[in-house]
């Protein structure tokens, strides 16, 4: 019996369906989607602020083309992961309305 049958038979009977936790994983689709990485280059680091200034590839996750510009970060202990010229992978985001980088991987 497929699932999607047992939990029309369950709401017909009302009972709650018994579902193997494997299958419901295997059908659920996923809750979120993880933004892709990016790449870019450190331009500039502004501790006091909390900011980085990032050369960056194309966001697609934000419908931008190459440039250069300034993010937050969402965590004040990335600023200390990397130095002027270092390259990264990151995921930028837009959270509370500003531009934030919540993932850096430094190269």
């Amino acid at each position: 019996m497929s699932i999607r049958h047992a939990l029309m038979l369950a709401a017909l009977l009302g009972v709650a369906p018994l579902v193997h936790a494997a299958e419901d994983a295997a059908s659920a689709p996923a809750a979120t989607t993880a933004a892709p990485m990016s790449e870019g280059e450190i331009k500039k680091i502004d501790t006091v602020a909390g900011k980085l200034t990032i050369k960056h590839g194309p966001l697609d996750n934000l419908g931008m083309e190459p440039m250069t510009m300034v993010f937050r970060v969402q965590d004040p202990a990335m600023l200390t992961q990397v130095h002027v010229g270092s390259k990264v992978h990151f995921v930028a985001e837009k959270v509370n309305g500003a531009l934030t980088v919540t993932v850096l991987e430094a190269n």
